[in-house]
């Protein structure tokens, strides 16, 4: 009896114990997403409200449209090579993101028309565009409405719309639970990193988590980093819900309208299917081609250099042209 008691107590101790050191994980990198969701950046007024952004590098300026999840530090990470080959960044968060507005009209549109407001107050006439994911919906909003602004255009894994395509995979039981629940908690969010990472890179970045395990250490960590970064998603809920209308069934939009130059990458095995999205924009727009690569899902993974050596290439190519 005495025996049993001890190893009963023994392992409630064993058991605190995991409770204390998990709850210490949690507020450990839950500060560390809240101090990097405000480190560096600016916030602007414009005719949609309240814009926040960073900036980053030197040389010609280009702006950074980040993905779901997102805010100006996913954009900054996702671009961190086209600062070290030399390029400005500038990168905002978009409506309801961190400390972003979000407006009555929350349309990629109108995000598109506050890009403008942004523009104008760095005194910046036209640049380059680069959005990813949910993202390429603003980045080909603005590059339709405001052509004398945009001279070149990167839509990366683009999240936008393709005629008759089918719909995506629909997700596993836990999956489905993940994008329900885990989204609407931090701490939920957390412990979704911590007992199903594998299930949060499938349905979250729509990536085979096999490619990430088999990745380089530089791009597991990327890929942890892009899964991290979705932290704090109650600073991000409003945009994430608004992701989630206008990605999920995205309207057409008038990509014959476009005058820049054009370039659509993505994955074959995207899971969100963006490969058919890059190949309708190229077929559409009229200075437009398309970069598929046969494998890397959402995130590019193991295709990262590549990927960005590509729209360095073609900006700079856009620029002298």
């Amino acid at each position: 009896m005495r025996r049993r008691t001890l190893l009963g107590l023994a392992g409630t101790g064993a058991l605190a114990g995991g409770i204390t050191v998990a709850w210490r994980d949690y507020d450990r990198i839950l500060e560390t997403a809240r101090e990097r969701s405000v480190r560096g950046s600016t916030v602007i007024e414009t005719r949609s409200g309240a814009m926040e952004y960073a900036e980053e590098g030197d040389g010609p300026p280009i702006l950074m449209i980040h993905g779901s999840g997102g805010g100006f530090d996913q954009g900054l990470l996702f671009a961190r090579p086209l600062v070290e080959a030399g390029w400005r960044m500038i990168s905002p968060s978009r409506f309801g993101y961190l400390r972003s507005a979000f407006p009555v009209d929350h349309s990629s549109e109108a995000q598109a028309d506050a890009f403008v407001d942004l523009l104008d107050h760095l005194r910046i006439d036209s640049l380059p565009v680069a959005g990813g994911s949910a993202g390429a919906l603003s980045a080909l909003a603005f590059a339709i409405r405001h052509p004398s602004r945009c001279t070149a255009l990167a839509a990366i894994v683009p999240a936008t719309h393709v005629p008759g395509r089918p719909a995506p995979r629909p997700p596993t039981a836990l999956a489905e639970a993940i994008i329900r629940w885990g989204l609407q908690s931090d701490a939920l969010f957390w412990a979704g990193i911590r007992l199903a990472r594998d299930e949060m890179i499938a349905s979250l970045l729509a990536t085979d988590a096999e490619l990430v395990h088999e990745a380089s250490e530089k791009e597991q960590e990327r890929a942890m980093a892009i899964l991290h970064g979705i932290l704090p998603v109650s600073a991000k809920i409003q945009g994430l819900l608004n992701d989630a209308r206008l990605a999920g069934d995205p309207a057409p939009m008038d990509l014959e309208a476009i005058r820049a130059p054009v370039l659509a990458i993505s994955a074959e095995d995207d899971r969100f299917l963006t490969a058919d999205a890059a190949r309708h924009i190229a077929a559409t727009a009229p200075d437009a081609r398309s970069i598929i690569f046969p494998d890397g899902g959402h995130i590019w993974i193991g295709r990262d250099d590549e990927l960005f050596a590509e729209v360095d290439l073609f900006l700079r190519e856009a620029g002298r042209s």
